[in-house]
């Protein structure tokens, strides 16, 4: 046999399959690589000489393929260079790029120079830190002089307790209503503060500086000029993205459904954005975004890393596929950190819904400002209401890994994501058909027994419009909008926040189509700043049907601590109801009107053919006004679209 050549053929063919190889060939020529025949002990010089009369054909071919070998090991001993060399390649053209899209238009190309600009900071950044971090983290502690960081502590407290005051002091002068909104956070959270599990062990490290970056984010996206266009751009953006499901929808349900009909209108959205972020699971941009956000926010409120990276991937994703971030470590975690976990959950909404609002006409903006600024002040607030007494084993993240999902490619990531939000737009539909005919039976019962004592029109949200109306005067809203607030407040804590904010479109729409504000005694639309607060306020999967699905999510993953999620579902649920209404004050006190003035003069002279909410008050400035400024024109304009007693 072995000097058989046809057994010597069999060998060769027969042993990769049987090691499980698929690249036969390569394993031939790695074998003579070694300076070894596959299927042989012998080496390369033996055989040459037990072959050298017998076959010196067959060697002689053997021999022609010693320069693919040189080549593959010169490839692989350069393979670092090539990679430097692509990736030279390739910066330079998209620098060329870059440049070239400026030159032609700058304007233009200001979304891709700024993305741009941002990486390079994080590349710069993970440059520094790992050719300086070391020396800068030597030099910044202080080991011979704790009392002098203690006093540097102090006196940073200090001076930002002297800066918010005096910072308040001068801005509400002009808008006295944020002192109401300044005062509903004080509210809160000495309610918190009353039902806190510990009292003592309170952390007003981690409860000031999650308050603190939560109104740096506001400060930065409400107040100053470039964060409000950054983000009113990125929201933009995203309306725009989400555009493209209609290709989709229209292909499987027709134009027609897609345009006229709910489910097949805003439903398909959902399937989209979920594909997409499974996508950008797959590729690590998403682990790397939630990495980021939870180093800033552990560093700054000395939280564990466990339960920071949940509550910073609660900005993203849901309340159940947030907690599969940190699944192999649930079991050992505090009770402290499960309440983390789930505050977050309840505090924040799922990015795939979140494109379902931007659908419904509420403003992106605030949406994605409200999503941003919950987590931080979730993480503080729950750290007021359940402190941590126990020892963490999580107090650092370098044994931590982030899980990439199944996935082997693309195009199974991106199916993945599909398949898995086909639950989900089930799971809605469901629950709006079955909450929306509870809700129209229970305001079908309450009215009946009203009628019996002359109270008519007694509904669920006339009795939530006086039992939360307090609640909603404390976010900031004015009195007269507090009643449509309240309701909102309602449906979203005792139905979903889906209804609510189906609720406030409703009222948004009614509000640009510029209809009266008052029809009898109900009011048809709300104010621009109490839309923007609701919006805050509803921002959050705190209702009472989440309960169920937040203990089934955790308790799927270890039902071992089934008794442990029971023990204080309640307390987070209240907790995270009543971050978002933090976060809805925090809102009202940095709230400022935008946008320029409008001249009612002209705007009225012109030629209408449809109300809208400017020409709505332009209309009751010029039935208010009592000297004769507007021409009979503009009169008769307004009166073409609304009723007053001068237009008789």
């Amino acid at each position: 046999m072995e000097n058989d050549p046809s057994g010597r053929r069999q060998s060769i063919s027969l042993t990769p399959v049987a090691k499980g190889l698929e690249n036969m060939g390569a394993d031939f020529l790695e074998s003579l690589e070694e300076g070894q025949l596959p299927g042989s002990d012998l080496s390369a010089t033996e055989i040459r000489s037990n072959w050298s009369e017998a076959a010196p054909k067959r060697f002689s071919r053997w021999r022609n393929l010693q320069p693919a070998l040189r080549a593959r090991s010169f490839c692989r001993e350069h393979m670092q260079l090539f990679r430097w060399i692509s990736t030279g390649l390739l910066c330079t053209a998209f620098a060329a790029f870059l440049l070239v899209a400026c030159l032609l238009d700058f304007q233009r190309a200001l979304a891709l120079f700024v993305l741009t600009c941002v990486v390079l900071t994080f590349l710069g950044h993970r440059l520094l830190k790992r050719l300086l971090g070391p020396k800068l983290r030597r030099f910044l502690k202080p080991q011979d002089h704790p009392h002098l960081l203690l006093w540097f502590k102090r006196g940073l407290a200090l001076a930002a307790f002297l800066g918010l005051v005096l910072w308040l002091s001068l801005d509400t002068s002009r808008r006295p209503e944020q002192l109401v909104s300044f005062a509903g956070i004080c509210v809160f959270i000495a309610l918190l503060f009353a039902c806190s599990k510990h009292h003592c062990a309170v952390s007003w490290r981690a409860v000031s500086w999650g308050l603190g970056l939560q109104f740096v984010l506001g400060l930065l996206v409400i107040r100053t000029e470039p964060g409000f266009i950054a983000f009113q751009w990125l929201g933009e953006q995203i309306r725009i993205f989400l555009s493209y499901t209609e290709a989709g929808s229209s292909f499987v349900f027709g134009e027609a459904l897609v345009k006229d009909v709910f489910a097949f209108q805003v439903l398909p959205i959902i399937v989209f954005f979920s594909c997409v972020i499974s996508v950008l699971y797959h590729v690590g941009l998403m682990q790397w975004v939630i990495l980021k956000i939870a180093w800033l926010m552990q560093v700054t409120m000395d939280t564990t890393a466990t339960e920071t990276l949940s509550v910073a991937g609660n900005i993203f994703v849901s309340q159940t596929e947030a907690p599969l971030l940190i699944r192999p470590y649930l079991a050992d975690m505090t009770l402290s950190e499960v309440h983390v976990v789930m505050t977050g959950g309840y505090a924040t909404i799922a990015g795939s819904l979140l494109g379902a609002y931007i659908s419904f006409g509420i403003d992106a903006t605030s949406l994605i400002a409200a999503s941003v600024m919950a987590a931080p002040c979730a993480l503080a607030l729950s750290k007021l209401v359940y402190p941590e007494v126990e020892e963490s084993k999580f107090r650092r993240e370098e044994g931590l890994k982030l899980t990439y999902g199944d996935a082997q490619n693309l195009i199974e990531a991106a199916s993945t994501g599909a398949a898995i939000s086909v639950k989900v737009v089930a799971n809605i539909a469901a629950n709006l058909i079955a909450f929306l005919a509870v809700l129209d039976f229970i305001n079908a019962a309450l009215s009946w027994l009203g009628d019996m004592v002359d109270v008519q029109g007694l509904s669920f949200q006339v009795i939530c419009s006086y039992i939360l109306r307090p609640v909603a005067f404390l976010m900031g809203v004015v009195w007269e909008d507090c009643p449509v607030v309240a309701e909102l407040l309602g449906i979203k804590l005792f139905l979903n926040e889906f209804v609510a904010y189906q609720e406030l479109s409703k009222y948004k729409q009614r509000r640009l189509a510029g209809v009266e504000e008052w029809v009898g005694d109900r009011k048809q639309w709300i104010s621009i700043r109490a839309e923007v607060l609701t919006t805050f306020a509803l921002c959050g999967f705190a209702n009472f049907s989440s309960i169920g699905i937040m203990l089934g999510g955790l308790t799927s993953m270890v039902p071992q601590r089934k008794s442990d999620f029971s023990q204080i579902v309640l307390r987070a649920l209240f907790t995270g109801a009543c971050v978002s209404l933090v976060n809805a004050c925090m809102a009202g006190i940095l709230y400022v009107p935008r946008g320029a003035e409008v001249d009612c003069m002209s705007l009225l002279n012109m030629t209408l053919s449809s109300s809208s909410f400017e020409i709505y008050q332009c209309c009751r400035e010029a039935f208010q006004s009592i000297n004769p400024e507007f021409s009979p024109e503009a009169l008769d304009n307004c009166c073409r679209f609304y009723n007053h007693t001068i237009c008789a």
